[in-house]
């Protein structure tokens, strides 16, 4: 690197010119009489030191200027070299270094769109919470699983849960644990990892939140249908030969039983017995296999209206003391299901408020479809009997679990199969008559 052709030229020129002039000037002082020469010496030298100040003075000027812009962030710098600054060799160098430099910050901005772009597209909610305790929401899912506050603090939060809230304030180690969240409109098992992140200089403490409650239903759908295989299968093969030996040992004894002895006679009796116990208790567990068998789906778009129509009119039919009252909305709602499946769940959940009410004067049961927002439907059931204990309403739905002295405990439990197998949650609550309320969320 070094000067171009012509700054070394017009440097040499004033050089020469600073030396010819000082030479005048000492000769002009020496030699009597030459007034004038000495001024006009005098002026020539001014003149040339000036000379070679402007040409030094006008490149570090531009340099300053260059370093300048590019200290204020402004990559868009460009050094000219102009003829007389002597620099054109370094105006090169530094353009090109200005060059890499902007193609690297294009590169580093892709980068860091890219990455920004992924965490507000990825499906788990993040919040992040400031020094000052200012909680935003870092993604998509963020902004649309907690859309239901006004405020960034941590307490304008309890609306979705108290504990949330506090673990959102608290700070403190990081930590991972399962809370229930009120989202969406009902509680909703949800893992939440929270981490303390120093950039910097800054700290920010990062909150994921990531929804499991259907995932947990469909791994235990699954435990239980396995349970429920394994146990039907084993009692059954139990209980095979019990039933045949039974039988047997009555058959046997009926022959041999002439009435005259009346211990023969209760003994033939209670063989009996149990052989019929037996066989029924055979037959009852072979009927639970239904338990065991997940729902296959074959979904279709269908109109609302005409489906629950169908509906109504079955139960009247069983029901015709119970007055069930339909809402739709909208009117035209449409459902993508499996019309079968879901026909037999809203039968299984009319049943049951029907056998809840009718003992009931006037017993009422509402059936309602909602769209509750783009993409989820709302479907609630809910009677004016004497409802759920809220200590049972995480048990009503196991398998074999019944408050009835008649009631098997596998109807509620093959509605939640359904439901989950179609990507839904089905939940129990107190109704605004005062009796149950089942709302399926699809």
């Amino acid at each position: 690197m070094g000067f171009d052709r012509g700054f070394t030229r017009a440097l040499i020129v004033r050089f020469v010119l600073l030396l010819g002039a000082t030479f005048a000037v000492v000769w002009a002082w020496q030699t009597p009489g030459l007034v004038a020469v000495r001024w006009l010496a005098a002026l020539v030298l001014a003149g040339t030191v000036y000379g070679l100040w402007q040409l030094i003075s006008r490149t570090n000027v531009e340099v300053a200027r260059f370093i300048e812009t590019l200290r204020l962030g402004d990559l868009t710098a460009h050094f000219s070299g102009r003829e007389g600054s002597g620099f054109g060799t370094l105006g090169d160098a530094f353009n090109a270094a200005i060059q890499q430099v902007r193609e690297e910050r294009r590169l580093s901005g892709d980068e860091l769109r890219y990455l920004e772009a992924l965490i507000d597209d990825m499906p788990v909610a993040l919040l992040t919470a400031d020094a000052s305790g200012r909680i935003d929401p870092g993604n998509k899912a963020a902004r649309r699983l907690f859309a239901r506050h006004g405020g960034a603090r941590a307490e304008d939060y309890a609306v979705y849960g108290a504990t949330f809230a506090a673990r959102l304030a608290g700070g403190g180690a990081d930590r991972e644990e399962m809370l229930i969240l009120n989202l969406d409109g009902h509680a909703q098992r949800a893992l939440v990892r929270s981490a303390t992140l120093t950039r910097l200089g800054r700290t920010t403490r990062a909150t994921i939140v990531q929804p499991v409650h259907d995932t947990l239903n469909e791994i235990e759908m699954a435990a239980q249908t396995d349970l429920v295989r394994v146990l039907t299968h084993e009692i059954l093969n139990s209980l095979t030969p019990v039933t045949s030996l039974a039988a047997t040992a009555a058959g046997l004894l009926g022959e041999i039983d002439r009435g005259g002895d009346p211990r023969l006679a209760d003994a033939h009796q209670a063989v009996a017995t149990l052989a019929r116990r037996a066989e029924g208790l055979a037959r009852f567990i072979d009927s639970y296999r239904a338990v065991a068998s997940p729902p296959r789906l074959q979904r279709q778009t269908f109109a609302a209206a005409p489906f629950v129509a169908e509906i109504a009119r079955l139960f009247a039919a069983d029901w015709p003391s119970v007055h069930l009252h339909v809402q739709i909305d909208p009117p035209s709602l449409e459902l993508h299901a499996d019309p079968d499946l879901l026909a037999q769940v809203l039968i299984n959940l009319l049943r049951n408020a029907g056998e809840a009410t009718i003992a009931i004067e006037r017993a009422d049961i509402v059936l309602g479809l909602y769209r509750r927002a783009p993409g989820q439907l709302a479907i609630e059931v809910s009677d004016n009997g004497p409802g759920v204990p809220p200590a049972l309403y995480g048990d009503v739905f196991l398998p074999f679990f019944t408050t009835r002295a008649s009631g098997t405990g596998v109807g509620l439990n093959l509605a939640r199969q359904i439901v989950v197998a179609h990507g839904g949650n089905i939940e129990v609550s107190q109704g605004p008559a005062g009796g149950a309320l089942f709302r399926i969320l699809l």
